[in-house]
């Protein structure tokens, strides 16, 4: 096969399987919503990206690099948006308890944040398919890599062990195919 027939494959997979409806079902498996959090909240991580890192994965593929233009537009949008309302929504927890009111606007702020989610995740999407498979900035995993959790723990702003573990939680709760491996 030649690399135009490898990218026209690659490029159908993708679109066959999109981001969103694999986060979400990836999400909401045992530990990964855990790690996925704590990742965030420690390690300064965005739940997106690694999302996103995992998608790729169970599709035997790996971003490599050439990636700063896309990347640096979703966390532009996750700082912007995203953050922001995360961190009024969880302000909000305590008084949610006893007051409906403020439980009602806490909920539409959640249903705000996951709606940003979902956009930065269709960015992600687009810009694998549009640009970044064409340019070299993802290609085919090759036995040679690294496992998941090594490749996404060195792009991570805080470094500890723990956070490693996590990370290998993530590639445990992937499906197992020899592609995503």
């Amino acid at each position: 096969m030649d690399s135009t027939q490898l990218l026209a494959r690659l490029r159908a997979s993708l679109r066959d399987a999109p981001l969103w409806d694999f986060a979400l079902a990836f999400y909401a498996r045992e530990g990964v919503a855990a790690a996925c959090l704590q990742l965030q909240d420690e390690a300064g991580a965005d739940v997106c990206e690694l999302l996103w890192h995992c998608w790729l994965a169970s599709h035997g593929l790996t971003a490599v690099g050439g990636l700063d233009a896309e990347l640096d537009a979703l966390r532009r949008w996750q700082a912007e948006l995203t953050r922001p309302l995360r961190e009024r929504r969880r302000r909000l927890k305590q008084r949610a308890l006893t007051n409906p009111e403020i439980a009602e606007l806490r909920d539409t702020l959640k249903r705000a944040e996951l709606l940003s989610e979902r956009e930065a995740l269709r960015m992600l999407q687009r810009s694998s398919d549009e640009t970044l498979l064409e340019a070299g900035a993802i290609r085919p995993l090759r036995e040679t890599d690294p496992p998941l959790a090594e490749r996404l723990f060195a792009r991570l702003p805080e470094q500890k062990k723990h956070h490693l573990y996590a990370l290998q939680t993530l590639e445990r709760c992937l499906d197992p195919s020899p592609a995503a491996r």
